[in-house]
């Protein structure tokens, strides 16, 4: 029987808010959405921070969205994904990791490609996750390309400006042999934007993760079909 999810969200910023809840805009789900940037700053900037002291503190969020009885928890930061460790917890919901039906989708095509970042510090967990996943299909031929100085515009809240810098790159970007995808939740609405511009199709985690996700949580639709 279709019924109303209840979802919680872990994100290590609050703009990925916006993009789940539109993306899902037409299924019947509540979202619970908890942001803490808090972490990965601590990751970052502080040498005592270590990493069982990061993987505590993912465990603790976890079961703290757990505990408020929710039927799925999606984590949204590739980064607080690297740092969960399921074999410690013990949980009835499925925890959805945003990248993996995104990595899947990668594998399967088994044809050469160019995946695009705007973070660097998310792209050592990614990729490592990315190689351990392909391994069922023999490894996949992917090649990593940072888009640089241009994080930092989301992160001082100028997404029309952090949108614009990545199409201008995937405008100024040649490469007609390599299918192309962005890593990131952030670049989806410039990755579309440039589709809608070019024709030219981009791959991007979240549809991905909408297809999964409908598919394992049994969505139902607002509308009925």
């Amino acid at each position: 029987m279709f019924m109303r999810k209840k979802i919680g969200c872990l994100h290590a910023h609050y703009t990925n808010i916006e993009y789940i809840e539109k993306a899902f805009s037409k299924f019947d789900i509540e979202w619970l959405h908890f942001v803490d940037p808090g972490m990965m700053h601590r990751v970052a900037t502080d040498k005592k921070f270590k990493y069982s002291d990061a993987q505590k503190t993912v465990k603790e969020k976890v079961e703290w969205i757990a505990n408020c009885k929710v039927d799925a928890i999606l984590i949204t930061c590739t980064n607080y994904i690297t740092f969960l460790n399921e074999e410690q917890l013990s949980l009835p919901m499925p925890i959805i990791k945003i990248d993996e039906p995104y990595f899947e989708q990668i594998c399967q095509l088994q044809q050469p490609q160019v995946i695009l970042f705007t973070n660097p510090a998310t792209v050592e967990g990614t990729v490592k996750r990315l190689n351990a996943h392909s391994e069922k299909y023999g490894g996949v031929d992917f090649q990593v390309i940072i888009i640089d100085n241009t994080f930092e515009y989301i992160m001082q809240g100028l997404g029309e400006k952090y949108s614009q810098e990545i199409v201008k790159f995937l405008h100024d970007f040649n490469n007609e042999n390599k299918l192309l995808s962005v890593a990131q939740l952030s670049m989806v609405d410039a990755a579309k934007r440039y589709e809608f511009q070019t024709g030219r199709a981009i791959l991007n985690p979240l549809q991905a993760l909408v297809d999964s996700m409908i598919d394992q949580l049994k969505l139902s639709s607002l509308n009925g079909i």
